[in-house]
């Protein structure tokens, strides 16, 4: 799976590091940094947790 971000959309709530810290960081100002594209299984439910509590919808997970 590949997982896209969209970091203009991003309100700096921090609510996706904490679900998928293996994946997601935050920058200095709070606004969200992808640390890996591509995940595995074993990464899948965490940043499934992310996708659903992003209050700016700014995460997807696609499938390649």
């Amino acid at each position: 799976m590949k997982v896209e971000l969209e970091a203009d959309k991003c309100v700096a709530s921090g609510q996706c590091v904490l679900a998928a810290m293996d994946v997601f960081d935050q920058d200095d100002d709070g606004v969200a940094v992808l640390l890996e594209q591509e995940i595995g299984d074993e990464l899948l439910d965490d940043v499934k947790e992310a996708v659903a509590v992003c209050p700016a919808a700014a995460i997807r997970l696609v499938e390649q």
